[in-house]
């Protein structure tokens, strides 16, 4: 793969006839909506599919791009379900069409390596953000440290996470977190209700750097780390940066682009 930004986009192009593999969320709509297109279009194994289409909401997406991370399938999502941010609008006529015309983004995952009270490695990754959370009523104590140089020596706060810009519009954005445009070779590290230093709002770094956060009294102020859906406990240590030998294809209606929607929220009130 071509070394690109965080994310590009272009029209996807598929040489060989479409060949449709479903997946469905546990929701009612989304699983009659699953029999429906199954009827309709037929499916194969999502193993051997040319193009997964994933029905339900961005939960799901993020399950569906966690299960296919290693074939490089593109995966075209129509919401069914809750949040749909990662989703196309649900219309079952002219599936096939929609999807030999559809835009292909392309997303980098974080990763995540983090060691915990017990002397374990633990390794995960995350396509929206890695966050360290406090596990009980008192305030968790981190060290931040990028690139080999310690740039804080005491957070006092509930947390802190690392988004990549595919992810700065969910949990970085409504703990005030910056939107990061889908191409900007950045990542957000955001305080998650900082109480020392108070002022602070967080960084932007670059999509290369190497974050290290360490936890200061682990013992008597347990702290969690979580990539999208894997949580460790008890951690002393996490590192995190960005895995650019992974890349992630969505694939977009033509005037709904993920790029787009990233653009647009910042305009929202």
């Amino acid at each position: 793969m071509a070394e690109v930004s965080p994310a590009h986009t272009q029209t996807a192009v598929f040489a060989d006839k479409v060949r449709l593999g479903l997946v469905a969320s546990p929701a009612p709509e989304a699983q009659a909506a699953l029999k429906r297109l199954t009827r309709r279009y037929g499916a194969v194994d999502p193993v051997s599919a040319s193009v997964i289409i994933a029905l339900g909401g961005d939960g799901l997406m993020l399950q569906t791009l966690h299960r296919f991370m290693g074939n490089e399938v593109p995966i075209y999502g129509m919401h069914r379900g809750s949040v749909g941010f990662l989703m196309n609008e649900y219309k079952e006529d002219d599936l096939i069409e929609r999807v030999s015309n559809a835009k292909l983004s392309i997303i980098h995952p974080l990763k995540m390596q983090a060691e915990n009270r017990a002397g374990e490695q633990l390794n995960a990754l995350a396509i929206n953000e890695v966050h360290l959370f406090r596990q009980t009523a008192q305030s968790a104590r981190l060290v931040i440290v990028v690139d080999g140089k310690e740039r804080l020596s005491e957070l006092i706060c509930d947390g802190v996470l690392v988004s990549t810009p595919a992810g700065s519009t969910a949990y970085n954005l409504s703990v005030g977190g910056p939107i990061l445009p889908l191409k900007a070779r950045l990542l957000a590290l955001t305080p998650i209700s900082p109480f020392r230093p108070r002022r602070w709002r967080g960084a932007l770094l670059s999509n290369k750097a190497l974050v290290r956060i360490s936890v200061l009294e682990a013992e008597k102020r347990p702290v969690s780390a979580v990539a999208d859906h894997a949580e460790f406990r008890d951690v002393l240590k996490v590192l995190v940066r960005e895995e650019r030998s992974i890349g992630l294809k969505l694939l977009f209606d033509p005037g709904h682009a993920l790029e787009e929607r990233i653009l647009a929220e910042q305009f929202r009130f």
